[in-house]
């Protein structure tokens, strides 16, 4: 059995059968990390002895369970910025280099009671904030499907783990597409949870217990199951909430002659390339073809731009807790002299992180009101479809901030940051989101779109992805690897 490229679920299985052992497959994965990763510097903190020796305990145990957890025997590696306890936990600043995890993140340990077993962390930008993956600590990552290009960010390393086959699956973190950006850019499954499905403890430099506005923590896996799987393993609230419980709705739909589904290829907010936007026009007349329900048209009851302005906003106020207070000096100088309606991306960012508690509470209040407008617009609509960002994996640019770069999308310059507008579309109005492959550009790049759906309905999303995971493309295997 080649394990290479197969889904957590094929790997359980296998094992449960008796054809491969915990050891064999995890002693696999480690010699493809071994083989493979000096040209990606995606696995930047390794833990081989450790999960060799957890590999054998459950190799042991394997006969005495009646039934396999969920995960039994699956390799994976998780994103630097969870804690795994005797490791490094540093989101890639050299002051943190050497803060080391006394215990593991809840939903490291919630993955590890279904099985899993952690080879080792993958690599990210520094504080999380880049659609790159390089760190003044451990370097840069790059892209299987091309070495001069990003894997993408936050979860860079995580998506170029996956695309080249170091594991089976893996967890990252989301507050600016940061799961759905590099499986988008690496060819790969990602799923953005709805806002507090999964509790982040253990997901904070600072050690922080609250869940800060708008980011998330969830899967990325190379099929849309293996994602279902690892929600389902991560999900759930925590001891202290012991008066609340999840219950996740079943899938809306069975079929695609189920599905009633609203595409939005492009926006003149943040244009598309042309070759990704015609992609979006291809599925939605294979959809209709199929039986669904499409409109290219229907869109929720709100401003798009103004829902933009309110995301930027919110999303710099949720950053401001990773920033230390020497930045937040720098970022009150902007706004000296700036006129109130200026909204240049460097006064997005300050005036968002400055943000006064009454004045978020407006920008709050104006989010629940787009809120109530998508759920309106899911009464009528099962998902919607729409791209992850403006172009396919970019070459790596280390100019400076991602506010201060440009990139060509139609032959015309557009500012890096502008591709927020894609990321805010889920994230702002607390919606789940999974990350899917959509196609390949002229030069053989993966892209990827993300299947939005109501609040808490993460299965819908997921079994949408499923279906096109059959009828339209899936996961598929970068030259060389």
């Amino acid at each position: 059995m080649d394990l290479t490229f197969q889904t957590a679920g094929k790997i359980r299985a296998a094992i449960a059968a008796g054809k491969v052992s915990c050891l064999e497959v995890t002693d696999y994965f480690i010699k493809r990390i071994e083989t493979h990763d000096g040209a990606l510097n995606a696995v930047v903190v390794r833990d081989f002895e450790r999960a060799r020796a957890r590999a054998k305990q459950l190799d042991r145990q394997r006969k005495k369970l009646a039934k396999l957890p969920s995960l039994f025997g699956v390799p994976m590696t998780v994103k630097e910025s969870y804690d795994v306890a005797g490791l490094p936990t540093c989101w890639g600043l050299p002051a943190f280099a050497g803060n080391i995890a006394k215990e593991d993140a809840l939903s490291i340990a919630r993955l590890k009671d279904q099985g899993a077993i952690i080879l080792g962390k993958t690599n990210v930008p520094v504080l999380l904030a880049d659609w790159q993956s390089f760190n003044p600590v451990y370097g840069s990552t790059n892209n299987p499907w091309d070495i001069t290009r990003s894997p993408g960010g936050s979860s860079g390393g995580s998506a170029a783990s996956l695309a080249a086959g170091f594991c089976a699956l893996e967890a990252g973190s989301d507050i600016g597409a940061s799961i759905r950006d590099p499986a988008h850019y690496c060819g790969v499954y990602g799923h953005k949870p709805t806002w507090g499905v999964i509790p982040p403890r253990g997901h904070s430099l600072a050690g922080n217990h609250t869940t800060t506005d708008l980011s998330v923590i969830g899967p990325l896996a190379r099929s849309a199951a293996d994602l279902a799987t690892a929600l389902a393993a991560m999900a759930g609230p925590e001891a202290i909430d012991c008066g609340f419980k999840l219950d996740l709705p079943k899938p809306r739909v069975r079929s695609l002659q189920d599905l009633r589904i609203a595409v939005m290829a492009d926006s003149p907010i943040c244009p598309v390339a042309s070759e990704i936007s015609a992609e979006f026009a291809a599925l939605a007349k294979f959809l209709r073809k199929s039986g669904a329900k499409v409109s290219e048209t229907a869109r929720p009851a709100f401003d798009m731009r103004q829902a933009h302005v309110n995301y930027s906003l919110l999303l710099n106020a949720a950053l401001s807790a990773r920033m230390p207070d020497e930045t937040i000096e720098r970022l009150r100088h902007l706004l000296d002299g700036k006129a109130a309606d200026d909204l240049s991306p460097d006064v997005v960012v300050a005036r968002g992180t400055l943000l006064e508690h009454r004045l978020w509470l407006r920008e709050h209040e104006a989010r629940y009101r787009m809120r109530a407008a998508w759920a309106a617009f899911f009464h009528d609509w099962d998902v919607l479809i729409a791209p992850v960002g403006s172009t396919a994996a970019l070459p790596h640019d280390q100019s400076g901030p991602m506010w201060q770069r440009f990139i060509d999308v139609n032959g015309k310059q557009q500012n890096f940051a502008d591709q927020l507008f894609w990321a805010g579309l889920a994230t702002n109005p607390l919606l789940p989101a999974t990350a899917a492959p959509l196609g390949f550009t002229k030069s053989g790049l993966p892209f990827g779109m993300q299947i939005l759906g109501a609040p808490f309905a993460d299965r819908t999303t997921i079994a949408v992805a499923a279906m096109l995971e059959k009828s339209w493309l899936g996961f598929e295997v970068p030259p060389g690897y």
